[in-house]
């Protein structure tokens, strides 16, 4: 049996395929590159017996995806693919709803067809809105209220999942899922051989990275007046790979009809401020940072509870110090000047 892996391409899903693949397992990684990079996944070797299939598709092309389905034997799902820029789904919602809902239901509707029973969903923080300071940290029973299209795109999906779950069910055909809820991945792949490459980059460690790395002219920070310990946003950075461990396992014990949901992050915040004085003592270099007044939507602080994936599968992230999230990211970026192009 084999895993699809749905935005494989992309900057977690090379490092989900990566990890699959260590342990053995057969990958199929699914992907349109509008915004991933195959050069990542002929970097990758798989172990133990597993195997790399790379099909370039679109997850709303329903047909490809139930052919490959079938023909690779894939059991289990990890849905990935999905634009992600909130700025830019505020532009352009129907592109936004086009790709992650309709993408999704394309998908399931695959799933029906190929008798896949086994999902784990990307889905985001950002389903929360802006939570009431009562909940934060965030736990999983926080009221979801979305504020950008990119996030209602998310939390429509995890309802569209959930109600096709519910009536596979009363047809006898249990479906299982799991709704990961992200906070703010960072870092790369500490092998060396895995990075971070977007463009437009808009992730608040790689901007900044890349002013230590001369490749920015500053770097801006948006609000210093909000009633955090040093005036700016603080935010939970949960490291790439440790967020594909949690998949993993949450994959590894997942069964036909559970209905799972947890945040994903590190139970603790980072300030902007934080950030930009760990970059500069991990590169030792100075670079001019500006600051700006709030931009709208900003709240002051938002990091995660991740008490119910810790009591229920004993996961926990490994990397919580910033200095080695970011000396991962770093290193991948200096050797990386073009990104995979490099």
């Amino acid at each position: 049996m084999a895993v699809l892996v749905t935005g494989g391409a992309g900057y977690i899903g090379s490092h989900a395929v990566q990890r699959l693949l260590r342990d053995g397992q057969r990958v199929v990684a699914f992907d349109n590159l509008y915004r991933g990079h195959e050069a990542a996944l002929r970097l990758l070797k798989p172990s133990g017996g597993g195997s790399l299939t790379f099909v370039k598709g679109d997850i709303t092309d329903r047909a490809l995806l139930e052919r490959v389905m079938k023909e690779n034997a894939v059991d289990s799902v990890m849905h990935f693919a999905a634009l992600a820029y909130v700025g830019e789904s505020v532009d352009d919602p129907l592109f936004y709803y086009h790709n992650n809902v309709t993408g999704t239901i394309s998908l399931l509707n695959a799933c029906k067809a190929a008798a896949v029973s086994k999902f784990v969903f990307s889905s985001s923080c950002s389903t929360y809105g802006q939570p009431a300071p009562e909940y934060i940290p965030v736990p999983e029973t926080t009221p979801q209220s979305p504020l950008s299209p990119y996030g209602r795109s998310k939390w429509h999906c995890e309802h569209i999942i959930g109600d096709f779950a519910e009536s596979m069910s009363r047809a006898g055909t249990p479906f299982g899922f799991a709704n990961l809820r992200y906070f703010n991945v960072c870092g790369c792949d500490r092998s060396g051989v895995l990075g971070e490459d977007h463009t437009p980059e808009t992730h608040l460690i790689p901007v900044v990275v890349e002013a230590a790395l001369g490749r920015r002219e500053n770097i801006a920070i948006f609000g210093t007046d909000y009633s955090t310990t040093d005036g700016t946003c603080i935010r939970d950075y949960v490291h790439v790979e440790d967020l594909v461990d949690a998949h993993v396992k949450v994959m590894s014990v997942l069964k036909p009809g559970d209905r799972l949901a947890y945040n994903l992050g590190i139970g603790k915040g980072y300030s902007v401020r934080e950030i930009i004085q760990a970059v500069r003592e991990v590169s030792g270099r100075e670079f001019k940072v500006i600051e700006h007044p709030r931009r709208a939507g900003d709240v002051a602080a938002l990091y995660s509870n991740p008490a119910k994936i810790q009591s229920e599968l004993g996961w926990r992230a490994q990397v919580t110090d910033l200095h080695e999230i970011i000396r991962s990211a770093y290193r991948w970026f200096e050797k990386h000047p073009k990104g995979y192009r490099s």
